[in-house]
């Protein structure tokens, strides 16, 4: 629709999404044949509207990717935790007395016998343990998801900062 000589209204916003390496790009590429000037303001807010939703669909995808990471190491860390616990409860109740008689029949006091299979146990149990926290030491924050919201904000700031108010 033409009227006296203004170009027609193609405001247009296309999106991207790429994964790559394992994070999601997103680009934001606005498109338009009027002037800024001549934009009306419904124009204006249902672009500025189209452009925040694209942009926060792209910022969920982001912290889904980041997280999967996170989690994935945060389960294996939790189920190096569960094997030590089962490996304890298991050999007290059944390998600790099987294997202290052991070393009582190799001339061993009894004591000693029992006192030397808890010893191993414990370290078992120990380096379980460690292997565990070492897993769960590598789960961090979704940093690239935070660094990119801290920039949305202040942009957002920034615009919004710079526009005169139309107040009375």
């Amino acid at each position: 629709m033409r009227r006296a000589g203004i170009p027609t209204s193609s405001n247009t916003v296309r999106s991207r999404r790429r994964q790559e390496k394992g994070y999601l790009r997103v680009t934001v590429q606005h498109t338009s044949t009027q002037m800024p000037d001549q934009a009306s303001i419904g124009t204006l807010v249902a672009e500025a509207s189209s452009s925040f939703s694209t942009l926060l669909h792209g910022e969920i995808e982001l912290a889904k990717l980041e997280i999967k990471s996170s989690v994935k190491n945060a389960g294996t860390g939790a189920g190096m935790f569960a094997a030590a616990a089962v490996l304890v409860v298991f050999s007290l109740i059944f390998g600790l007395i099987a294997l202290a008689e052991g070393l009582v029949a190799l001339h061993l006091w009894r004591w000693v016998a029992y006192l030397i299979v808890f010893a191993l146990l414990i370290l078992l149990a120990g380096l379980f343990g460690f292997l565990g926290f070492r897993k769960v030491k590598r789960v961090k924050a979704p940093q690239q998801t935070i660094d990119t919201t801290k920039s949305t904000v202040a942009a957002l700031r920034q615009a919004t900062s710079h526009q005169p108010s139309h107040r009375a």
